[in-house]
């Protein structure tokens, strides 16, 4: 028999523990500059601001290192790619749960306009960046080229977003992966950019590590594509530890939707935070403060 939605929310509650200490200061961890998490943060942070709170936002490396923080008690609430959130729970049983399945991501393959490379096949072999360790960029471009299935592979380096846009122009990288919204500031800066598609390798990728990958298409006209690029897409979640404060969890919650108009989240499926959309994390249950909240809802 299918699961109510009251129902699905009153397990999430029970699943993810409660607790009642409240910081004097609440951790927010982000990620990489030029990238939508640095941003969002920091207006995820005023609003709560001026609700009352104390807010120290750091910026990291995103999506790993951030469920790292929050799992060992450094960070309090982050954001995180829900590849990276799902591996966190189910294989690494780290103590950390899920507020909001906030917005899509979409894999960026990015080129130079007028490569030779043209399917992520075309990689072998190339300089590529892969994203910087302990990002979530990283996790997926590391499964999607295992999922390509190279018999040569890449010459792998790590960096970050704005290091990558610079090697890819000074031609010391071919191409370079990011996870991101769309349009990502950074990349809708550029002129000179192509996107690789990845679609084909959704099947697979969902096959290995189930429905965390989606079909997505990064639209046309975004960083002045003619056409939409078909690529591979994973939510963001925004993530806490568990041993959060129930009514913590609820006030961050509630204020994400409240002021869901003036974070401006990326232009992307949910990317306007509806609450439906929102409690579709999969394996990582809801915080129990923040089902109090979508419970107080639906009613």
């Amino acid at each position: 028999m299918p699961i109510s939605r009251r129902a699905f929310l009153g397990l999430a509650a029970l699943a993810a523990g409660c607790s009642t200490a409240r910081p004097a200061e609440l951790r927010l961890v982000t990620g990489l500059a030029g990238g939508p998490y640095g941003a969002l943060g920091q207006r995820l942070a005023g609003e709560l601001r001026h609700d009352g709170l104390t807010v120290r936002v750091v910026e990291t490396a995103a999506s790993v290192q951030n469920l790292t923080m929050m799992a060992g008690g450094r960070a309090d609430v982050g954001f995180a790619l829900a590849d990276s959130a799902d591996d966190a729970v189910r294989v690494r049983h780290q103590p950390v749960s899920a507020l909001a399945r906030m917005y899509m991501n979409y894999v960026h393959l990015v080129v130079r306009e007028g490569t030779r490379i043209t399917g992520v096949t075309d990689l072998a072999g190339r300089p590529v960046s892969i994203g910087v360790e302990g990002s979530g960029t990283a996790v997926t471009a590391t499964r999607v080229l295992a999922a390509a299935g190279l018999r040569t592979p890449p010459e792998i380096t790590r960096l970050g977003l704005d290091a990558s846009v610079t090697e890819l122009r000074d031609g010391r990288i071919e191409a370079f992966f990011w996870s991101g919204g769309v349009p990502t500031p950074a990349l809708a800066a550029l002129d000179d950019i192509a996107l690789v598609p990845l679609e084909s390798l959704v099947p697979v990728l969902r096959r290995r590590y189930g429905p965390v990958y989606e079909h997505a298409a990064v639209p046309a006209g975004a960083y002045g594509l003619a056409r939409q690029v078909p690529t591979v897409g994973t939510p963001s979640y925004l993530m806490c530890r568990t041993t959060l404060p129930d009514e913590l969890a609820y006030t961050v919650t509630e204020t994400l939707f409240r002021a869901r108009d003036r974070l401006q989240a990326p232009s992307a499926p949910g990317g306007r935070l509806d609450r439906r959309y929102a409690i579709g994390t999969g394996v990582v249950p809801l915080h129990p403060g923040a089902a109090r909240y979508y419970r107080s809802v639906y009613g």
